[in-house]
């Protein structure tokens, strides 16, 4: 992908997926009153996923990062129970699993030049996904997929993900995760700052944070 000169760069992406998964995490879990508050959460995922895609097209160890993201995903579960069920729960697995399912899918895509083989691995990646439960589940891993088959096209790409949204969404409230679309459009192709850890930790650490917060207050 070409650079530009002007833009948002990968980190300030993933300073805004955050915010948002932050804003929504509050929401789902200590203000569910407030609809607008899940409403901004929806731009989160899809920056996920974007940046995913961007990581996996450019990472010069690829397995790396996917153990990376299964590490995580292990980590992570137990805040992640604490926090939206408030006990140790088997029936639905937190976006780590979601991502590194996508980033597999990735992986085996590119190394298969038998696009029939791709698609098959897709399909059984979504079947998985939707086995355990993970946020967002086989829904996610085609958005994934999706901006991995159009990674060089950038606008279509943007579009075929709003058009995404109103196909297995309708108008529920995912429906404003169309508005990711934007910032996603703005990107110039540049990394910016690392700090890749400080994004991996700051997920189970705020969980964990709201999850106390949830002892205390109630």
């Amino acid at each position: 992908m070409s650079e530009k000169t002007f833009g948002i760069n990968g980190f300030t992406l993933k300073c805004i997926a955050m915010v948002c998964m932050f804003v929504d995490h509050l929401g789902a879990v200590l203000f569910p009153q407030y609809l607008v508050l899940r409403m901004i959460g929806r731009i989160a995922f899809p920056i996920y996923c974007f940046l995913l895609v961007e990581g996996a097209m450019h990472t010069r160890n690829i397995r790396k990062y996917e153990l990376r993201l299964l590490a995580f995903a292990l980590i992570s579960e137990l805040p992640f129970d604490l926090a939206f069920f408030g006990t140790i729960s088997l029936g639905h697995q937190n976006v780590f699993f979601t991502l590194f399912l996508g980033i597999v899918v990735v992986d085996l895509a590119k190394q298969n030049k038998n696009k029939l083989i791709g698609i098959l691995f897709f399909i059984l990646m979504v079947i998985f996904a939707e086995f355990l439960n993970t946020d967002y589940g086989g829904a996610g891993i085609v958005f994934i997929y999706c901006f991995y088959l159009l990674y060089e096209k950038k606008i279509i790409k943007q579009g075929m993900f709003v058009l995404e949204n109103f196909l297995l969404y309708g108008m529920g409230v995912q429906i404003y995760a169309s508005l990711a679309a934007l910032p996603m459009l703005l990107y110039n192709g540049k990394k910016g700052p690392s700090m890749k850890y400080f994004f991996y930790v700051f997920y189970p650490l705020h969980l964990f944070v709201l999850y106390f917060i949830i002892k205390i207050r109630y």
